[in-house]
């Protein structure tokens, strides 16, 4: 029988981006937060010597392009087995929307794929392999509340938030991520040469939010679950940025604390010029009441944190009356995302 998964979404509760790296990729710091929002994953193995990926939505790659077949064939090689795997991918999340959903996708059949095999991996081996195939699939190893550096790919559980209510907007534009990263090296270039400061990336450093993110994270942690902050997978990073606000009942206030925090997508910077109807409708969402709005990644989502469940209801509904495609979900804990991952 096959083994079904449920492959979550994730958002960027901000995201800095720093000098260009000698691999090519630009560093990063963001907070990754999975939601509950999902595609649906069926991995079947039987006897054979084969991959086959398969997807009703025509934009979604069926070869060996496809993440899901990276990750399969990989670790069909570490195992030194042979099989005919079939990969059903029943799509519910935008494609190509800054949620991740390919990133997870993978994940999810790399879990899927060690039941159906009756193989775990080791724990390092799921990281090199996940590593190997993209940036954003580490983080969904954890699920949770996660801080990716590096090139995003190096990635350390945070406290968890108690879950908060999303409404996910994904207006009918494609936004190319590459593109953004070479809008936003130009626009480095422009305001250095502007304000005859040294080379673009020489001059960028980051931590400028994570200090206070990480500080207001920990405390509402603490506040939330009555525990301390859980564990890495290796020493958290230094990070700096301003202090942590204090006072308040912050396991009642994150939305708040996150605003106060002064947490932002760079991205932003140089994808709303390109795109004003992005920035046009993260003005919705503020109107709409949303405590902290934003892009997840470099787009075309952007996605609202609301108060309650009701009023995220409220406003997608009114949102879906102008045309906006809306999805409802809310942030996912990292408990949930684990026990609520396989389909039973």
């Amino acid at each position: 029988m096959s083994v079904t998964v449920r492959s979550f979404a994730k958002i960027n509760i901000g995201l800095a981006i720093g000098q260009l790296r000698p691999d090519g990729f630009h560093a990063l710091e963001t907070i990754y937060q999975t939601v509950a929002a999902h595609d649906i994953i069926r991995v079947d193995a039987s006897r054979g010597s084969s991959i086959e990926i398969r997807c009703r939505d025509q934009r979604v790659p069926c070869d060996e392009t496809n993440t899901c077949y990276r990750v399969a064939d990989r670790m069909l090689r570490y195992w030194k087995q042979r099989a005919k795997v079939v990969i059903q991918i029943d799509k519910r999340l935008p494609v190509q929307g800054g949620l991740g959903a390919g990133s997870s996708n993978a994940v999810a059949t790399m879990f899927a794929l060690e039941r159906e095999m009756r193989t775990p991996l080791p724990a390092e081996e799921r990281l090199r392999i996940v590593a190997e195939v993209g940036s954003d699939l580490p983080l969904f190893l954890l699920g949770g509340c996660v801080l990716g550096v590096g090139r995003g790919e190096q990635v350390y559980p945070l406290p968890d938030l108690p879950p908060i209510a999303c409404v996910l907007v994904t207006p009918q534009v494609a936004v190319s991520t590459p593109q953004a990263f070479r809008d936003w090296d130009a626009a480095v270039e422009s305001e250095a040469e502007d304000r005859k400061l040294t080379p673009p990336g020489a001059s960028i450093t980051l931590g400028k939010f994570n200090r206070s993110a990480f500080e207001w994270l920990s405390t509402l942690g603490e506040a939330s679950t009555g525990a301390h902050s859980p564990g890495s997978p290796g020493a958290t990073p230094e990070v700096s940025g301003v202090p942590a606000q204090n006072g308040g009942d912050r396991a009642e206030t994150p939305l708040l604390d996150l605003v106060r925090a002064g947490i932002e997508n760079d991205f932003e910077r140089v994808v709303f010029p390109q795109y004003p109807e992005l920035r046009d409708v993260k003005r919705v969402l503020e109107r709409e009441g949303c405590e902290y709005a934003s892009l997840s990644g470099s787009g075309s989502t952007l996605f609202g944190l609301f108060r309650s469940a009701e009023r995220a209801q409220k406003a997608a509904e009114h949102m879906g009356t102008e045309g906006l495609a809306t999805i409802v979900t809310e942030t996912l804990p990292r408990a949930r995302y684990r026990e609520q991952m396989f389909v039973s």
